[in-house]
């Protein structure tokens, strides 16, 4: 069913529109972002067992690192099959209990990723800078603390999405102007005013990624002065480039980021088209890089992986 025929709208469900201006080419763009899904479930799905099956992964890095494998294949899982029904079988409506569902892993585990960037900025700082302590810092006690600390931060602060949402009445058009139920898009659609309800997402969203991103850039400047002050350049170049990877992967995940809440909150002349779709690459490119910076690049994960084919193969 076509998001323009209004009249078949069920009054208990949405229907998404998709990119609007780019319905013609919805098959030719869902082909590249199912291929970043598959490479995003395979590369996080082989983290987790390479670190479950190897006890000498059982290390700070790699448990905040199986933590964000996680937080990665829910938020993916949660948004890409439902948006390639909608780009390759037309399937544009959704259920309305189906919508804030998504909706909240969406937001809460954006939050979670976010911690857990935060979390292994952490370590890396300890493991460089303070190396004699880095086991008795992050103990598996206080790793597990951090991470319940940022699974309980996503769910508690995006809980009341959902329950904002349930309360508005919604006699506007049904037609959500996005590819997945996101919560401004979705709450434009109220016909009663959201100030309140909108103010409170982005102060929300803004505090929380303001002060990840605060500390995250306040560990890496630390790392990097630690860096350039060790004696071996072979140690630091090594450091450097390990260091390099990460910060681009995150820096990806906050631009994205900062440039949806900017034009949620301020760039009202963006072109939907834009803004759709870097919504979508803030919520695709993260799971799909993680796997390749933080597991293909790291040695102990590579090798493991190597050799685990080797025997398959033999």
């Amino acid at each position: 069913m076509g998001p323009a025929n209004k009249s078949q709208i069920s009054s208990n469900s949405f229907s998404l529109m998709g990119i609007p201006g780019l319905e013609h080419l919805h098959v030719w763009i869902g082909i590249p972002f199912c291929s970043m899904y598959v490479v995003a479930v395979v590369g996080n799905v082989t983290i987790l067992a390479v670190v479950r099956a190897e006890r000498s992964l059982h290390e700070p890095m790699f448990l905040f690192l199986c933590m964000l494998s996680v937080t990665d294949l829910v938020l993916s899982t949660s948004t890409l099959p439902r948006m390639l029904c909608l780009f390759w079988l037309g399937a544009h409506d959704i259920a309305f209990d189906a919508c804030l569902a998504q909706m909240f892993f969406i937001h809460s585990f954006t939050a979670m990723e976010s911690g857990f960037f935060l979390a292994m900025a952490i370590d890396r700082y300890v493991a460089i800078c303070d190396p004699l302590h880095h086991a008795t810092i992050l103990t598996h006690t206080r790793i597990a603390n951090m991470g319940a600390a940022v699974v309980l931060r996503g769910l508690t602060f995006f809980s009341p999405h959902p329950i904002l949402l349930r309360q508005l009445p919604y006699c506007r058009s049904r037609i959500i102007a996005h590819t997945y139920c996101e919560f401004m898009a979705v709450v434009k659609l109220a016909c009663v005013d959201t100030g309140a309800t909108k103010c409170y997402s982005l102060s929300v969203a803004s505090v929380i990624g303001s002060c990840d991103g605060f500390f995250i850039a306040v560990s890496y400047v630390l790392i990097l002065r630690a860096v350039f002050r060790l004696p071996s350049r072979e140690a630091s170049l090594k450091a450097l480039g390990t260091c390099g990877s990460h910060v681009c992967v995150i820096l990806v995940f906050y631009s994205t980021a900062v440039f949806t809440f900017l034009t949620h909150r301020f760039g009202h002349n963006v072109a939907p088209q834009i803004h759709i779709f870097i919504a979508n690459m803030y919520l695709l490119v993260p799971p799909f890089l993680n796997p390749i910076v933080y597991g293909i690049r790291t040695k102990k994960i590579r090798d493991h992986v190597f050799s685990s084919l080797r025997i398959n193969i033999a």
